[in-house]
């Protein structure tokens, strides 16, 4: 498990947050923290794990998968979050 835990952290570190475009290896509790807006999306896709412990280490992938979403489904709502921060809807 720790080990799991540190290849996410590792990847949510080289993916920058910051000024580039959300992606499904990034981790959900620093894209909530940044983008409070992605929250509800995230939210209306049934992933409720954004105020579970769960976020701190699993990406947007990880946490869909476990939830049961399809491939199509997580890129569907990754596309739904950048459009969410893109116009702050």
């Amino acid at each position: 498990m720790e080990n799991q835990i540190q290849k996410t952290k590792t990847k949510t570190d080289n993916a920058k947050i910051s000024g580039s475009k959300i992606t499904k290896d990034m981790n959900l509790a620093d894209i909530v923290f940044k983008y409070p807006e992605a929250a509800e999306v995230l939210l209306d896709y049934g992933l409720h794990c954004v105020g579970c412990i769960a976020s701190s280490f699993d990406t947007i992938e990880m946490g869909a998968k476990a939830h049961g979403m399809s491939d199509e489904e997580i890129d569907e709502m990754t596309v739904r979050i950048n459009e969410v921060i893109e116009h702050k809807e």
